[in-house]
């Protein structure tokens, strides 16, 4: 799968972000404990914007998940789980996820 999250539709707040290697547009970048999205490709050291929170993503899950689920981000799997453990909170499942490797959609809210 070419993306992480692809963006959907609502209101993201992007703040600014100056990454150290290239990041493309669909990435989830975690940043301290919050993970942010590039919605466009950031070229390394160069200054560019992270989506910080709000909007609705198209992303994997690692099982099923219903919707309006409480979902976090797991960055070695590169999928939203319903499990805490170390990973940092993502946001709210729209649509359920079927199974594993299933597509759903997801507010991003890290606040939750």
């Amino acid at each position: 799968m070419p993306f992480e999250a692809r963006y959907l539709h609502g209101s993201p707040v992007m703040v600014d972000h100056t990454p150290g290697t290239a990041v493309a547009a669909g990435t989830v970048v975690v940043t301290a404990d919050t993970p942010r999205i590039a919605h466009l490709d950031i070229p390394a050291n160069a200054l560019g914007a992270l989506a910080a929170g709000g909007g609705v993503y198209e992303m994997v899950g690692n099982a099923a998940i219903a919707a309006d689920k409480k979902v976090w981000w797991d960055d070695a799997a590169n999928k939203v789980t319903e499990t805490a453990s170390t990973n940092k909170v993502f946001g709210v499942t729209v649509t359920a996820c079927a199974a594993n490797n299933g597509l759903c959609q997801v507010r991003h809210d890290p606040a939750q």
